[in-house]
């Protein structure tokens, strides 16, 4: 249904009885707020609950991936977003891993995200999720469509086949929202999840973690024994492959610091500070602003749908802080959910094409947890218990620079891929997976990688909102057969002409359909001997 359907949304706040919206989006947060920036784009009236007024002052969330500034790009905020960085701009953004202490001789700084920048459009950021979280609450407050109800929280969800029922509550009061779609973006403990009965598995490692924020210009004037860096990773061989972590904030005092602790930790029962000085190996004075606590888990739903409901984010999957997973896979969920759920609202979308989303997003986050964040613990803790330096000094050092070497390749081999998506010529026997491989050649359900245009700008600055074909030396005939087809099934199809030469033969392919995640759909050298088929299945016509 058209937007035009709906009554014209202007005010941001106050009672909104009698109004109907598309998508009801529970949760505020970054990846919720992101929902409804997608969405509103891309013309969609949506209506955005999220009890907290204001974002968490925490300092979590801060490393955002290549993939995840694009997002922001195309947002129109990639430059509010380098903006609001608390880092001066040039600063390093990875980090320092060191043995037992800071004080050690044993440490490396690897090379971290900048490696694979080359592959994608916009470089990766670092800043604290507030900071984010601002900037996108701006660009969502300028969006007419879009209303917010902050302040409010859901308490419980119903649809049928004509759509959804949220009921809401504030301070006593409550009102019924009706909307064609709902999506929960509202955390680990996600009422949305809950209430469509989704369950949720995965690995419980019994382990409780704090996190302390904390200023100290004694321990940055310490620190000036390393190379500038952003994080500083303490890995003791008590700890069982679990890490204290000390991170900044900004460049003269402010940090955070995530830790394993024992289970009846609380606030006033252990001693912080020592906690913190034991880590860096020297005493040194700091203030506290803050002391918190979570558990080291992972967990991924069975699925990410129930009829017109779904979940995206920390709602879907949680994790712990380890390897910046959490945030961009809620943002990639963001770019993914959002066009289908759009397609499918103006009538394009085909009747698989929403429950693509699971079958695309939840093996990618399952690998993540298995073999990005539980097997580097598992493969950590083996390490320290096999080698020592007091027991064999020599044989330490030989394994600490093999350690040192394996830092790279945990982010060149995470590439998260949609080869075995049904709605994607993928090759055969394809599937869909975090491990993949960074390369300028273009490949079936992967990220499209950028290249220079004989226009001089980045292929990415001409891409269309929904589907592109980019077509290098391609014949007049086979592009109007795209046109066609699009055109005979409502969908808006954008056409990028250009030369096969230059850096664009690293693509080895002439023709490329591009979805509106600037995922690549289907490509060829030749024509397909039906455009119109090409473009039913990747619209989840059939």
């Amino acid at each position: 249904m058209h937007l035009s359907l709906f009554p014209r949304l202007n005010a941001k706040k106050g009672p909104m009885n009698n109004k109907r919206y598309q998508v009801a989006i529970v949760g505020g947060g970054p990846v919720g707020v992101a929902l409804a920036i997608d969405l509103g784009l891309r013309g969609i009236s949506c209506i955005l609950i999220e009890r907290r007024t204001e974002p968490q002052r925490l300092p979590k969330g801060q490393n955002l991936t290549q993939r995840s500034v694009e997002h922001f790009y195309f947002w129109g905020i990639a430059d509010e977003l380098r903006a609001a960085r608390v880092l001066p701009p040039d600063y390093p953004m990875n980090g320092i891993i060191a043995y037992e202490s800071l004080a050690t001789d044993y440490w490396y700084a690897p090379p971290l995200r900048e490696i694979v920048n080359a592959y994608y459009f916009q470089n990766n950021e670092r800043l604290p999720q507030y900071q984010a979280e601002m900037v996108m609450r701006k660009r969502m407050a300028g969006l007419p469509n879009v209303v917010s109800r902050f302040g409010w929280s859901a308490e419980t969800v119903a649809q049928d086949d004509a759509g959804v029922r949220v009921t809401i509550a504030s301070d006593g009061r409550r009102e019924t929202i009706a909307a064609d779609y709902v999506v929960g973006c509202d955390g680990g403990h996600s009422t949305v999840r809950q209430q469509i009965g989704i369950e949720r598995t995965g690995a419980d490692f019994d382990q409780l973690m704090v996190l302390a924020l904390f200023r100290s210009r004694e321990l940055n004037e310490r620190l000036k024994r390393f190379p500038p860096r952003s994080t500083y990773r303490v890995m003791h061989p008590d700890l069982k492959g679990y890490w204290q972590f000390f991170g900044r904030v900004d460049v003269e005092e402010s940090w955070f610091f995530h830790a394993p602790v024992p289970a009846d930790t609380t606030r006033d029962n252990y001693d912080f500070h020592g906690l913190l000085q034991r880590a860096a190996g020297f005493n040194f004075a700091c203030d506290f602003d803050y002391v918190g606590f979570w558990d080291l888990h992972t967990a991924v739903a069975e699925k990410y749908q129930v009829g017109r409901a779904f979940i995206a984010g920390d709602a879907a999957h949680s994790h712990p802080p380890y390897g910046a997973y959490g945030l961009n896979n809620g943002l990639d969920d963001v770019a993914n959910l959002g066009w289908k759920i759009a397609a499918t609202l103006k009538g394009w979308g085909g009747t698989e094409l929403l429950s693509s989303y699971t079958d695309e997003r939840r093996p990618v986050f399952q690998e993540t947890a298995d073999d990005f964040i539980e097997a580097y613990i598992r493969n950590d803790r083996e390490f320290f218990e096999r080698y020592s330096p007091q027991r064999d000094r020599a044989e330490f050092e030989r394994a600490w620079n093999e350690h040192s070497d394996h830092a790279a390749p945990r982010v060149t081999n995470y590439e998260p891929h949609y080869e075995g998506s049904p709605i994607v010529f993928g090759p055969p026997g394809g599937v869909s997976s975090a491990h993949g491989s960074h390369t300028f050649k273009a490949r079936a359900g992967h990220h499209l990688p950028p290249q220079l245009l004989s226009s001089g700008r980045n292929v990415f600055e001409e891409l269309g909102s929904d589907f592109t074909l980019i077509a290098l030396d391609a014949d007049d005939a086979v592009v109007a057969s795209f046109e066609r087809a699009a055109e005979a099934r409502g969908v808006p199809l954008k056409i990028i002409r250009d030369t096969y030469r230059d850096g664009r033969t690293a693509y080895e392919a002439k023709l490329m359909l591009v979805r509106p995640d600037r995922y690549i759909a289907w490509l060829s050298d030749v024509a397909p001997a039906s455009a119109d088929a090409v473009m039913t299945r990747v619209i989840g016509a059939g």
